[in-house]
């Protein structure tokens, strides 16, 4: 799994009641899908210590592991964060009564018996035992994955009414799962592609079909469908192998009625709606893998051919195929209608032969890819990413001349020299922002935290777990992207809080004149400091 496709998952995931995980991490796929894909290494390690300790782990204990360096406090912060959200790290106390924490006891034991074996929980799919008359070859499960995958994206690109679009015609239910997602708008019943469209596809396949199944996710609930079953199915195909036929007699009515749809995004194949097998396809068996879903697909079949014989460099090579001038010419080599479309969207298209498309980036153009949501930086990140080889060595030489003309070879330029030519990306932005003049993102102001001290450990916070948007000092107020996780953060501020204040008490060392100078201090139950906060979009000018 890819880090933009984990991200997209440990999004969804981290939203989930605890309820939900309790009833995932009852499946040994689960629980080892998650492990070996959504944990950073640091987490693994902690994991991996604590899967076979007796007793809870000491806080105390942990900050020994760690250096007291900035950076590396800030990697244990993530680390517990990441594995407080998904439920695997639970408060607890130690025999001598220390603060300290343990895994969840469900998590624990599922991913012990992943890793050891054993048990008849059958969550890793269950092989058929008779053999297929007709046995699907891995060629051919290839094929029908790229064809029925390459059919939703042109679907999204809104290439099926232009002539571009494949043999394929999507369902009308995942057309309505398109929309639903926001991929795609109707317009006069024709579907257009919207800015989260595009953004669908820049991504890497593997962050598509996460993307989209995320979707499938969220509205399985107004299908009457258990998300539970759902995502331990999702988990389970990532574990599956290639080529192989599995049984349906494991699976419950929400994976069966699963079958039909996966079907319908190539992720499964299944010769007839009854048939009691079917095979995972390549998009499944990579869910939860580091391998490309779909090699050789439209995404990636240019009419480049590199002379490089360096392997540990394929993907820009691949994709490489768009050559643009400083007159604002493009040369596009290649021949896929998919990849012709998505050009179509932001270019004006001059001429076509069997290898090459000529095209030229225009304020119309740029203007009507604004006009549908897409926006300068997806366009120049689009051109950035595909960019061919051969602007890629120009870029190599200018940036080794700019080494060898300040004598130190360990400077890195890229900044002085791009990829695309400096000039066409600034028109780009120019060119969007006659029409704009101020960027919102949506997000929550956060103010009045309390001491000086106070809120530079929030802003600390909220920069370790990448929340962190816009801070505001003079104002004493930052801005964040996410709620939950600061919320959880300032109740345990809270909870310490009292706690330090009832043993006070106890102890007879905090009188009530005492307890009045802390409130008068700044020393605030922010419990319900957050209470009323909602939704709030801040504007302001500047990046």
């Amino acid at each position: 799994m890819s880090s933009t496709a984990s991200q997209r998952a440990l999004d969804y995931l981290e939203v989930l009641p605890g309820t939900t995980f309790n009833k995932l991490y009852q499946q040994p796929s689960t629980a080892l899908a998650i492990f070996r894909r959504m944990l950073p290494h640091l987490a693994k390690t902690l994991v991996m210590a604590m899967l076979f300790m007796p007793t809870p782990f000491a806080v105390s204990d942990l900050d020994i592991w760690v250096k007291p360096d900035p950076e590396s406090l800030q990697a244990r912060d993530r680390t517990l964060s990441v594995l407080q959200r998904l439920h695997i790290l639970l408060d607890a106390r130690d025999g001598a009564g220390r603060a300290a924490y343990e895994l969840s006891q469900h998590f624990a034991k599922s991913l012990r018996l992943a890793l050891t074996g054993g048990g008849d929980h059958r969550s890793f799919g269950v092989p058929c035992n008779t053999p297929d008359k007709t046995p699907m070859t891995v060629d051919y499960l290839d094929a029908f994955a790229r064809k029925q995958w390459e059919a939703i994206l042109y679907y999204v690109v809104g290439s099926a009414h232009t002539g571009l679009g494949g043999s394929v015609a999507i369902t009308p239910g995942t057309q309505l799962l398109l929309q639903t997602g926001e991929f795609v708008a109707l317009r006069n019943r024709q579907a257009h592609i919207t800015q989260s469209g595009f953004t669908f596809l820049l991504q890497d396949i593997n962050a598509q079909i996460w993307t989209l199944l995320i979707v499938y996710l969220e509205d399985s609930s107004r299908r009457d469908m258990i998300s539970v079953d759902v995502l331990s199915f999702l988990f389970t195909l990532g574990s599956l192998e290639l080529g192989i036929s599995y049984s349906t007699s494991n699976l419950t009515p929400t994976q069966l009625h699963m079958l039909d749809d996966l079907s319908d995004f190539g992720i499964i194949y299944r010769r007839t709606s009854d048939s009691t097998r079917y095979y995972p396809t390549r998009l499944a068996t990579t869910l939860t893998s580091d391998a490309p879903a779909l090699p050789n697909n439209s995404l990636t079949s240019t009419t480049t051919n590199t002379t490089s014989s360096s392997s540990n460099q394929p993907t820009q090579d691949e994709k490489g195929y768009i050559i643009l001038e400083t007159n604002y010419r493009l040369y596009a080599y290649t021949s896929s209608p998919l990849l012709i479309s998505i050009l179509s969207l932001f270019t004006s298209l001059r001429a076509r032969y069997p290898n090459l498309v000529t095209a030229k980036l225009t304020k119309t153009s740029i203007q009507s890819a604004i006009h549908l949501g897409i926006t300068s930086d997806q366009i120049i990140s689009y051109l950035t990413t595909h960019a061919h080889p051969l602007m890629r060595a120009h870029q190599q030489q200018a940036q080794a001349q700019q080494q060898s003309q300040s004598g130190n070879p360990n400077t890195h330029p890229a900044n002085n020299a791009p990829v695309l030519p400096p000039t066409v990306v600034d028109q780009i932005r120019l060119w969007q922002l006659e029409g704009e003049r101020m960027v919102s993102h949506r997000g929550y102001l956060i103010r009045d935290v309390g001491t000086a001290e106070e809120y530079d450990r929030a802003v600390r916070y909220a920069e370790a777990l990448g929340v962190l948007r816009k801070e505001f000092r003079s104002r004493g107020s930052f801005f964040v992207t996410r709620m939950d996780q600061m919320s959880g953060y300032f109740k345990g501020q809270a909870a310490k809080k009292r706690e330090a204040a009832a043993a006070g008490k106890r102890e007879g060392e905090v009188g009530g004149a005492a307890v009045a100078a802390v409130k008068r201090e700044g020393f605030l139950d922010l419990d319900g400091v957050f209470e009323g906060l909602k939704d709030t979009k801040v504007i302001y000018t500047g990046k």
